[in-house]
């Protein structure tokens, strides 16, 4: 270094990085774990119902050790600002669906998620983003429920069909 260098700033490691490297690497050895125990399965050929497990947790904790290398080098970018009230509306909307699923039925509590998340994204006032998500939800219900038989909550709305 000559006289003229500037001394480079030292880099600290992502610390966001780590928590994600870290869960990467827990949910790989968790699930290869599990797929170790699990029984009921004969392996009489390389390859079986286990093989596609094992890979999958190879890979979170080959993605976790990756992760764990780009964020003691300091190689992901500056994260902007969060804006939290976003956010709420969304997991506030994904809270209110979860609670009302089973007594208001599925086609009002998506409802009610859609108009939480449009409002997230600053699209249209609530009294109407909850009117037009209870109708595309009301589809998709129709679609499911009575098109493909799968079984989803009814409400009061889709038990008057």
């Amino acid at each position: 270094m000559s006289l003229g260098d500037k001394p480079t700033a030292e880099r600290r490691p992502d610390r966001a990085a780590l928590v994600i490297a870290v869960v990467l690497i827990l949910a790989g050895l968790g699930m290869g774990f599990g797929t170790f125990t699990a029984g009921g399965v004969a392996m009489n050929t390389p390859v079986g119902p286990k093989t596609v497990p094992y890979i999958i947790a190879g890979a979170l904790v080959i993605l976790g050790l990756f992760t764990v290398v780009g964020a003691m080098r300091g190689d992901f970018p500056e994260r902007e600002k969060q804006d939290f009230p976003p956010m709420l509306w969304v997991v506030g909307g994904l809270a209110v669906q979860l609670l009302t699923m089973k007594t208001v039925g599925f086609s009002i509590a998506t409802g009610l998620l859609f108009a939480a998340t449009a409002k997230a994204f600053g699209r249209g006032p609530l009294w109407l983003t909850i009117p037009v998500g209870i109708v595309f939800s009301f589809a998709v219900w129709v679609i499911f429920a009575k098109g493909l038989q799968l079984s989803l909550p009814a409400g009061p709305l889709e038990q008057l069909f």
